[in-house]
């Protein structure tokens, strides 16, 4: 089987979420992914998992976005640390960060600081709120991106002040941007044979995500609103909850009566038109939601699908992964991590034919690659002992010596 990115050696100095998706991403459709982390402690979302934590386990949160990836551990404060990576940079295609401007100048990983001596090399960054600007120096963060780029205010309902998604959508959404520039940006590279910069920010996507808001604001000065502008439900079932929409339907009240079999609610003069139907939700749904609690909710489900309402079942994490569909789909991949255990863990979503996405390297422990990789450089065992003894690098050996000086402090 062939792999689309086979051949493409990505760096990644990345942590937490937006950056190290692009990178597993990346390595899921081949490239050969070198995650660098600092040498005390790695990425910092390895110790944030505290279920993980308390049984010495490997974090859930770090495993979902590392797999297909080499780790080193490295540290670039340090004049030996800075020679490894730009022995790394000598045979990386892609440059993947996310550190913040100040400290990518200070580290000397700029675009314009690396483009002469790298003329090839794809710099790829993702933050917070751009590379420069009145924010650039701030911490970046999705549900900040949210609070700032309107997302959290659209979410409110009518009479709350806003409402933080807590899945970090925002995070998602730019990682896999950043993605789309990367693989723009090789493409281009093979007419040209010259690398570029290409960035992404979280605040960028989180109103690039609003693009039909940001119109109907701009051309008419209106707010749109998809969940109050038009008639739709929460209702009740009794075995679950389930979401009514009147979308794209000329008289959805209507509709909805009918498959219930109760009085056409739209007759009445409060609830004639869409927009008074949207309006006056409340009185209608006052007569509909007990009709829908005495069914179940795959009897609810087949009478809206009779009349093609657009209608779906409100479902937890756990039973959407019990979904047939889901299933059928075959999202979730098996994963080794960090040699402790196998994990059910979201693949790769994008589907192609020839060169799927698939799992080749497990969920990397700290350092776990750091002597393959730097002897792949040509660095021989007394070169990289010495590193170890600085504390310039980290790997399996140090580790292990780490863990067992802990339990005696």
């Amino acid at each position: 089987m062939s792999r689309a990115l086979e051949g493409v050696r990505v760096l990644e100095l990345c942590e937490v979420m937006q950056g190290p998706l692009a990178g597993q991403a990346l390595g899921d459709l081949g490239a050969d992914v070198i995650k660098v982390e600092r040498a005390t402690r790695g990425d910092t979302m390895r110790v944030l998992d505290r279920s993980a934590a308390e049984n010495g386990r490997m974090s859930s949160y770090f495993a979902s976005l590392n797999r297909n990836k080499r780790s080193i551990g490295l540290d670039l404060k340090t004049p030996g640390g800075m020679r490894v990576l730009h022995r790394l940079l000598e045979r990386t295609d892609v440059l993947l960060h996310n550190y913040r401007p100040d400290a990518v100048r200070r580290l000397g990983l700029s675009y314009a600081d690396l483009v002469q001596r790298y003329p090839r090399l794809i710099h790829a960054s993702a933050s917070g709120y751009g590379p420069d600007g009145p924010l650039a120096h701030k911490p970046g963060q999705d549900m900040l991106a949210q609070s700032i780029s309107g997302l959290a205010r659209a979410f409110a309902a009518p009479g709350r002040r806003s409402v933080l998604n807590p899945t970090a959508h925002v995070d998602y959404a730019s990682g896999m941007a950043l993605v789309q520039g990367v693989l723009a940006a090789l493409y281009e590279r093979e007419r040209s044979g010259h690398g570029q910069e290409v960035s992404v920010n979280l605040l960028d996507t989180a109103v690039s995500m609003q693009m039909m808001e940001v119109a109907a604001h701009t051309m008419y000065g209106e707010e749109l609103n998809w969940v109050t502008q038009w008639y739709g439900g929460t209702f009740d079932t009794t075995d679950g909850v389930i979401s009514v929409l009147g979308l794209f339907r000329d008289n959805a009240l209507r509709l909805i009566c009918s498959a219930l079999g109760i009085e056409d609610l739209s007759l009445r003069p409060e609830l004639a038109t869409t927009e008074l139907q949207a309006r006056n939700r409340d009185i209608a749904n006052a007569v509909i939601a007990p009709v829908v609690a005495r069914l179940s909710t795959e009897e609810a489900l087949e009478r809206f699908g009779s009349v093609d309402v657009l209608c779906a079942p409100q479902l937890t994490i756990q039973e959407a992964l019990r979904h047939p569909q889901v299933r059928h789909n075959g999202l979730l991949v098996e994963v080794d991590v960090a040699d402790q255990f196998r994990a059910q863990l979201v693949g790769y979503p994008i589907r192609l034919s020839r060169s799927p996405g698939t799992v080749r390297r497990p969920v990397p422990r700290l350092g776990q690659d750091t002597r393959d990789v730097l002897r792949e450089l040509g660095l021989d065992a007394e070169e990289i002992d010495r590193l170890g003894e600085e504390g310039t690098i980290r790997t399996p050996a140090h580790e292990h010596a780490a863990r067992h000086a802990e339990q005696y402090l």
